[in-house]
């Protein structure tokens, strides 16, 4: 049996991996060694874990390593108490090859650890740009640490070649969280509120904004400028949490402070991947700076407003406006993206990131991949001029 270990450690990065970790664990000969990390054990931010255990997937591992507080100084500190849990997990028991996704800290951490025990690694959406946040950096030191990648794109194929890896070890597969559109059934308004306790109908405002970890020390001007351009509409509005980094418990009460003085307003800590699908599906537009505004919305053919720089690089499609920081400029983009001529417009709509068709593509490799020294050994590409 080749042990696949995968790390997960958010409810953004374990929507994601859902389809491969099915198709993991449908595979003979693959054994899935799930390790669960980071957000998802902690209960102020949803305990998420638990969303993992009713879809039935065995966890291996448990590592603990947020420390107290959003500060830079506690952001380290979780960094380095990671490298160390997953060294100890990594000791305990070491998987044929390790699969990480994206570009957080916490991912970073495993891929780190990974180095001195020579495990082979496996990185899901290199190449990407997020010029706004510190996760551009982490994305594109967990390329130099890994020795297969997944890629979304062409671009970002090129992206990682640019980096010096050998074209051998670029699959482009596609976003993996396009695989999810094929599978999971979309919960209708009526279901939704049942499960949820807000309806659908009429149409909210979706907002799913995160701190931009480069510029966080203008982050109670950003609160302030996304908070007056929402207060001007009468829309229901359906927020989720935003992502433990830097600054975020002042979003979260920012958001629990305008719900307060607003009806038909809603946080809810952790929808799932149903859950999050079907809003998206249902709502008038998404307003914020998440990743999911840029790969997956358009598969929904639902505007965004994606603000700050946060997503800046990002391949995109034509769902998506791009606004700086400014109430007035917010406020008209949202006007624009719920214009019955701008949601027209979008009817022919498809998305870049692939064809949900890479959890496949992802796994085969994962399987028939020689382990050896050409695979561990990794030799610099350099791009002829």
């Amino acid at each position: 049996m080749r042990s696949i270990g995968v790390v997960t450690v958010g409810r953004s990065d374990y929507g994601l991996y859902r389809p491969i970790l099915k198709e993991v664990s449908a595979r003979a000969g693959l054994h899935l060694h799930l390790i669960v990390a980071g957000a998802h054990l902690e209960p102020s931010l949803g305990h998420t874990v638990d969303e993992i255990e009713r879809d039935g997937f065995s966890i291996a591992e448990r590592i603990h390593m947020l420390a107290p507080g959003d500060g830079p100084q506690a952001i380290a500190a979780s960094m380095a108490t990671g490298i160390a849990a997953f060294a100890e997990s990594y000791h305990r028991s070491r998987p044929d090859i390790l699969l990480l996704l994206g570009d957080r800290f916490e991912m970073h951490s495993a891929g780190l650890a990974a180095l001195p025990f020579k495990i082979p690694v496996a990185h899901i959406h290199g190449g990407e740009l997020t010029i706004g946040a510190i996760d551009d950096a982490l994305r594109h030191s967990l390329t130099k640490l890994s020795h297969l990648h997944f890629v979304s794109t062409n671009d970002h194929a090129r992206r990682v070649r640019q980096l010096g890896e050998e074209p051998w070890r670029i699959t482009i597969s596609g976003a993996p969280g396009l695989d999810n559109l094929k599978n999971i059934p979309l919960l209708d308004s009526t279901a939704f509120e049942e499960r949820f306790g807000f309806p659908l109908n009429p149409a909210p405002i979706l907002v799913t904004y995160h701190p931009e970890t480069l510029e966080y020390e203008s982050l109670d001007l950003q609160i302030e400028e996304l908070f007056a351009a929402l207060d001007v509409f009468e829309e229901p509005i359906l927020f989720s949490l935003p992502n433990a980094d830097t600054g975020n418990q002042k979003i979260r009460t920012a958001i629990e402070k305008f719900i307060r003085r607003r009806c038909q307003t809603c946080l809810l800590q952790n929808m799932g991947t149903q859950g999050y699908f079907s809003a998206m599906n249902a709502a008038l537009c998404m307003v914020g700076n998440s990743s999911s505004g840029i790969i997956e919305a358009s598969s929904f053919r639902l505007p965004v407003v994606n603000i700050g720089r946060r997503q800046e690089g990002r391949t995109r499609a034509l769902n998506v406006i791009d606004v700086p920081m400014s109430r007035n400029l917010i406020i008209q983009a949202i006007m624009q993206s719920t214009s019955s001529d701008f949601r027209d417009s979008l009817s022919n709509l498809i998305n870049p990131y692939g064809d949900g068709q890479a959890s496949i593509r992802i796994v085969d490799r994962l399987a028939s991949e020689s382990i050896d020294s050409r695979l561990l050994i990794k030799q610099f590409f350099d791009l002829t001029v």
